[in-house]
C-alpha cells in the first residue's frame, strides 16, 4: 500500500544504529523491517521509544552477524547490543538496544498471555496478522521505502482509531493484557477505540485475572503517566476492568459528600488526578492524587447540613494505598512515599489553627525533601473540588514551611561545641558555659570570619577571665540578639511570601 502525502515517514529521525542492524541484515540476504510501534509513532510524527526489526533469519542466523547479542527467551527475539563510545559519549550513558525477531506464527494462548508454541515463518505476512492493533501491524522496509500495510492502519492512524487485527475477541483471548493496552493507546495516542473492540473488551474483561500483576503494574503505570490518565481510569471502569485492578477506587461511585463536595469521591479523584497530570508531575503525585480520599467511603457517617463526615479517612485510605500497591508490586521506595502523602494530605485545612511545631511534626514525618510535594497533592486536592487555593492560605502555608525549613540560629553553628570546650579548653559545664557559647555566636553573627577553632579558642581562654556577673551579661545581651535577628528572618519570610 503506498503512502499518501500526509503519512511519510521521515527516514533521518531512524537512528544509525537501527539502519545499520538492517542493512547488516540485507547484505546477508535476509529480509529486515521496521515493525510495530516505531513506525507508527514515525507516522504520527512521534518520538519512537523502542525499535523493533523483524526478519525472516532465524535467531542463529540473526546472532551470527552481530558482536553483541543478547538471545535469553523462547519467542525468538534477539536483542542486538551497541556498546556507547566511551571517548565520545557520556560516561552514563546507556547502551542502544534493537530486538530482532524472527517473522513469527503463534499457536494457541491457553494462559490466555502467551503463545504455547512459536514456530518461525519466512512470510512477514503471517508476522503481522498476529500483532494486535491495525495501527501497530505496520511494517517499513527504509532502504526500499517499502510500507506494508495489510489491515488498513494508515487508515485508522488517519481517522486516529484503535481497531485490533481481525477479530476482537481472539485478539484479547490470545492475550488479556492487550485490553489494558487499549486503553494505554487511546490515553498516550488520543485515538477513540473502535466499537466492536470495545465491546470485546467489555465481553472479556474478566480475563484480566489471569494477567501476572507486574504486567498490569507496568500498563496501569503507562495510563497513569499518559496525557489524559482520567480518561483512562473512566474507561477502565466502563469496561469493567478496573475492577480487577484496584476495585477500591470504585467503591467512590455515587458516594457523595456533600457540603462543598460537588463530586462523589470517584470524580473528585479524577479531577484531583487529572490536575497532576496537566501539572505534569511525577508517578509518586499521580498516585498520591488518584488515592488521596479512597478511604472516604469506608469512613463516611452522617453528619449536618447535608453534608457527611469522614473522620480518619487518611488513615484508612494510606492502608487502602498499601496494599494496593503492594497487590500491584510497586516498588517500596514508590508505595511508602504515596502511603505517607496519602496519610498526611489532611494536615493542612486551617491556617488559623495550625501552629509552627505541628508544622514541625509533619515536616518530620513526611521530611523535607518530600514537604513540597505533599503541598502539590493539596493542590491537587482542592482543584480537584474545583476551588482554587485561596492566595492567602497558600501563601501563609508556604511561609510557615519556609520558616520552619530554615537553618535554626544556634550554637550548634559554632566551630566549637560543649564537648570541646570540656576536654580541650578545661571549661566546666554550666551556666558559665552557656554564657560563652551565647557571647561566641554573637561574635560569629557579626563577623563570620571569626567562626574558626583558632579565634574561638582564644577567646574562650579570654572569657573565662570574666567574673560570673560579667560573663553572664555578655551572654544575655548575646542571647537576646539573637532572638531579633531570628524575628526578622521571619518577618522577611512573611514580607516576601506577603502574609
Amino acid at each position: 500500500m503506498a503512502f499518501n502525502s500526509e503519512n511519510k515517514i521521515d527516514t533521518s529521525k531512524i537512528p544509525s544504529e537501527v539502519t545499520r542492524v538492517s542493512d547488516t541484515l540485507e547484505k546477508a540476504g535476509f529480509e529486515a523491517f521496521l515493525v510495530g510501534g516505531c513506525v507508527r509513532d514515525l507516522i504520527i510524527g512521534r518520538e519512537p521509544k523502542d525499535w523493533d526489526v523483524t526478519t525472516n533469519a532465524t535467531p542463529e542466523q540473526i546472532q551470527g552477524l552481530f558482536e553483541k547479542t543478547v538471545y535469553e527467551n523462547k519467542f525468538g527475539t534477539v536483542a542486538v547490543v551497541f556498546e556507547p563510545n566511551l571517548e565520545t559519549s557520556p560516561s552514563n550513558l546507556k547502551p542502544f538496544i534493537i530486538e530482532v525477531t524472527p517473522y513469527r506464527i503463534e499457536a494457541e494462548y491457553s494462559d490466555f498471555r502467551h503463545p504455547d508454541e512459536v514456530k518461525f515463518s519466512k512470510d512477514i505476512k503471517d508476522d503481522l496478522k498476529r500483532r494486535d492493533f491495525t495501527v501497530n501491524a505496520l511494517a517499513y522496509n527504509a532502504s526500499k521505502r517499502q510500507l506494508i500495510d495489510l489491515y488498513d492502519g494508515l487508515k485508522d492512524i488517519n481517522d486516529k482509531t484503535l481497531r485490533t487485527v481481525g477479530n476482537a475477541k481472539d485478539r484479547f483471548t490470545e492475550d488479556a493484557l492487550r485490553m489494558l493496552r487499549a486503553v494505554r493507546f487511546s490515553c498516550e495516542l488520543g485515538f477513540t477505540i473502535s466499537h466492536e473492540t470495545m465491546e470485546a473488551v467489555v465481553d472479556n474483561s474478566t480475563l484480566l485475572s489471569h494477567i501476572s500483576a507486574e504486567r498490569i503494574r507496568d500498563e496501569f503505570t503507562k495510563i497513569i503517566m499518559s496525557p489524559e490518565p482520567t480518561v483512562g481510569i473512566g474507561m477502565l471502569s466502563k469496561f469493567g476492568l478496573l475492577k480487577h485492578i484496584i476495585p477500591e477506587l470504585e467503591e467512590g461511585i455515587g458516594c457523595e459528600q456533600g457540603g462543598v463536595h460537588i463530586y462523589d469521591v470517584f470524580e473528585h479523584l479524577l479531577h484531583a488526578l487529572g490536575h497532576a497530570a496537566e501539572k505534569k508531575w511525577s508517578l509518586e503525585v499521580r498516585l498520591a492524587a488518584l488515592f488521596h480520599d479512597i478511604g472516604k467511603p469506608r469512613s463516611r457517617r452522617p453528619g449536618t447540613k447535608k453534608a457527611y463526615t469522614f473522620y480518619g479517612h487518611e488513615v484508612i485510605g494510606a492502608r487502602m494505598a498499601q496494599k494496593i500497591l503492594e497487590r500491584l508490586k510497586f516498588p517500596k521506595k514508590t508505595t511508602e512515599l504515596v502511603v505517607a502523602l496519602v496519610r498526611q494530605h489532611m494536615f493542612f485545612s486551617d491556617t488559623e489553627t495550625i501552629t509552627l511545631s505541628a508544622v514541625r511534626r509533619v515536616v518530620a514525618k513526611i521530611g523535607k525533601e518530600n514537604i513540597w510535594t505533599l503541598m502539590d497533592i493539596r493542590e491537587c486536592d482542592r482543584v480537584g473540588m474545583k476551588k482554587k487555593e485561596a492566595p492567602y492560605r497558600l501563601r501563609k502555608y508556604h511561609a510557615m514551611i519556609e520558616e520552619v525549613l530554615r537553618d535554626p540560629i544556634s550554637v550548634g553553628q559554632l566551630a566549637i561545641d560543649g564537648v570541646i570546650m570540656k576536654d580541650e579548653l578545661g571549661i566546666t559545664p554550666g551556666p558559665r558555659m552557656g554564657w560563652m557559647l551565647h557571647a561566641l555566636l554573637e561574635e560569629v553573627l557579626d563577623d563570620p570570619k571569626k567562626n574558626t577553632r583558632e579565634y574561638l579558642d582564644k577567646r574562650v581562654g579570654e572569657l573565662n577571665t570574666l567574673s560570673d556577673e560579667e560573663l553572664k551579661k555578655l551572654g544575655v545581651q548575646a542571647k537576646e540578639k539573637k532572638e531579633e535577628l531570628e524575628e526578622e528572618e521571619v518577618k522577611e519570610l512573611h514580607r516576601k511570601h506577603g502574609v
